[in-house]
């Protein structure tokens, strides 16, 4: 994932350019605090206390220069459009937020405007195309047919909503393609290296990357 966000953003700006980025839904702030090393303003939207902590914990061990780039929201990701004006993002961020929103076609609106024209949109959502896989693989037959039945986003009804808010899909990846049936508390394998290569090299392949559990998307506003 974070491999794919670096290479949008140094394809789609200038070198050295220091950006204006919010981060909604930014949990614990791994993302953020991420792209604040790299020299960006970051402004984080996250309603967790518990994350909200975590995040204020991990800025705090880093250099000022560092800390002085991150700004945290208290509020809901639904309240995105009311904390800011319009255009004043270059790269929006949304990981893993919009399954969980009541009015997700709202909140990709509300973050359209706040995004600057040209600016970059991030998201990473649940495939609902192949919501079947993962119970599939792990032997949950009765998971997998509910599975079929999904009305999550898919690709198709992402990239029409993303047109219709003056930000189309200019890019699309797979997000854990081979490894989303291992559990949460695995320890990381030796070979971690190898199975990241392998997974990026999937999730921009077909047909691999269209059975992923997780899409990320990037639009572009016009």
């Amino acid at each position: 994932m974070a491999r794919q966000l670096e290479e949008q953003i140094v394809g789609h700006f200038p070198v050295g350019r220091r950006l204006r980025v919010l981060d909604v839904g930014m949990g614990r702030g791994k993302q953020a605090l991420r792209l604040a090393r790299a020299g960006h303003q970051v402004t984080g939207v996250e309603q967790d206390a518990t994350m909200i902590a975590a995040a204020r914990e991990a800025f705090a061990g880093e250099p000022e220069g560092i800390r002085e780039r991150m700004r945290i929201v208290e509020g809901h990701a639904g309240e995105t459009g009311v904390h800011f004006l319009p255009g004043s993002f270059d790269v929006v961020l949304c990981h893993g937020v919009l399954m969980d929103v009541e009015e997700p076609d709202a909140l990709l609106a509300a973050m359209a405007r706040v995004l600057a024209p040209g600016g970059l949109l991030s998201l990473l959502v649940r495939n609902g195309d192949a919501p079947a896989m993962r119970p599939g693989l792990s032997g949950d037959w009765a998971g997998a047919l509910a599975g079929f039945c999904t009305t999550a986003y898919g690709l198709k009804r992402l990239t029409s909503t993303l047109a219709g808010i003056g930000a189309p899909l200019h890019t699309w990846y797979g997000v854990r393609v081979f490894t989303d049936t291992v559990a949460d508390d695995a320890c990381l394998p030796a070979d971690l290296g190898t199975l990241l290569t392998v997974e990026d090299r999937a999730g921009r392949t077909d047909p691999y990357r269209g059975v992923a559990a997780l899409l990320h998307l990037c639009g572009v506003r016009g």
